[in-house]
C-alpha cells in the first residue's frame, strides 16, 4: 500500500447532454466540458483521473464527442480513466461512461438504456381549434418532414426511423469495442431497457459497485487526496445571480433567458423523469 500523498484529479458531469450546453440549466455538450477535460489530463503525475457522470442522456452526436475527447485524451496523456456513476448514467450518458476503462456505480445506480428515442408534439389539432391557420411555404417537398403542426405521414415515420437506427448502430458498437469480453449475452442489452447498477454488474454494464472515495482510497492508499476540477460561471450565471436578478441584463435579454431556460427545464425534466428521478 502506497505511503505518500497521491493526488487524483476529478471532474463531475452533471446534467441532460444538450448541443450548446444551457444557460439557466446545467447541461452538457463538448463545448460545456472541452475545458475541464483538457485540465483533468493535465495532471502528469497523477497514477488515474477519474470522472463522475450523473446523466440520463440526451444528444447522440454531443454524446459520442464527450466520448471520443476522453479517449483521444487518455490516449495522448497515456492515463487510465475511472469512471463513476451517481444517479444514473444511461443513453447518452452511458456512451460516455463507457469511455472508462472501468465504470463503478452506486448498487442503486441506474445504467443502460443503449437505444434511441425521438420525441416531439402533434399540434395540428390544437392549432385548429384555436383557429390558427398555419403558412409554410418551402423550396423542396421534405423541408417539413415531421412538422409538428402538420399531421405525420408514414413515409416520414420510416424515414426517422432508419435515421434512429443508424444511430443505434454507432452506439451499439461503441459499448461493444469498449466492453469487450465483459458484455453478457443477453437479448435485452440493446433494446433500449435500463437497470441497477447491481443487475448492470451481472450483465457487463459495469465492472465494480461502490463509490470514488472508497474505490480510490482502496487503490491508491489512504492517504488518496481528491481534487476537484471546476469551471468558473458563465457571464450570464454571473450576472444572473442565485435568483435571476438579471443586473447588468437588457429586459429582452432577461425574457429570451427566460425563455431559453423554460424551454430547457422541460426538455430536462422529461429526461429525468424516464427513470423515476
Amino acid at each position: 500500500m502506497r505511503s505518500s500523498i497521491v493526488t487524483i484529479p476529478v471532474i463531475r458531469l452533471n446534467g441532460a447532454i444538450m448541443s450548446g450546453g444551457g444557460q439557466l440549466r446545467q447541461s452538457l455538450s463538448l463545448a460545456s466540458t472541452a475545458g475541464l477535460l483538457e485540465k483533468l489530463f493535465g495532471y502528469n503525475d497523477a497514477p488515474a483521473v477519474a470522472i463522475s457522470i450523473n446523466s440520463p442522456g440526451g444528444s447522440a452526436v454531443q454524446s459520442r464527442l464527450i466520448y471520443r475527447r476522453i479517449r483521444d485524451l487518455a490516449a495522448e496523456k497515456n492515463k487510465t480513466v475511472l469512471i463513476f456513476v451517481e444517479d444514473v448514467a444511461a443513453s447518452g450518458g452511458y456512451m460516455i461512461a463507457v469511455a472508462g476503462d472501468e465504470i463503478i456505480a452506486d448498487p442503486s445506480s441506474i445504467v443502460g438504456s443503449i437505444g434511441v428515442v425521438t420525441a416531439t408534439f402533434g399540434l395540428n389539432q390544437a392549432i385548429a381549434k384555436l383557429g390558427i391557420e398555419r403558412r409554410v411555404h418551402t423550396a423542396g417537398r421534405n423541408k417539413v418532414t415531421l412538422d409538428p403542426f402538420l399531421p405525420e405521414k408514414e413515409e416520414d415515420i420510416e424515414r426517422l426511423k432508419a435515421l434512429q437506427l443508424e444511430v443505434h448502430e454507432t452506439f451499439i458498437d461503441i459499448v461493444k469495442e469498449r466492453r469487450a469480453g465483459k458484455l453478457r449475452d443477453d437479448p435485452d442489452l440493446f433494446t433500449g431497457l435500463f437497470w441497477t447498477a447491481r443487475r448492470g454488474l451481472d450483465l457487463g454494464l459495469v465492472d465494480q459497485l461502490g463509490d470514488m472515495r472508497s474505490v480510490l482510497n482502496a487503490r491508491f492508499g489512504p492517504k488518496t487526496r481528491l481534487q476537484l476540477i471546476t469551471q468558473p460561471r458563465g457571464l450570464l450565471g454571473r450576472r444572473l445571480g442565485l435568483f435571476g436578478t438579471g443586473a447588468g441584463l437588457s429586459p429582452t435579454e432577461i425574457v429570451g433567458a427566460a425563455i431559453g431556460g423554460l424551454v430547457e427545464a422541460i426538455e430536462t425534466r422529461a429526461l429525468w423523469n424516464r427513470f423515476g428521478l
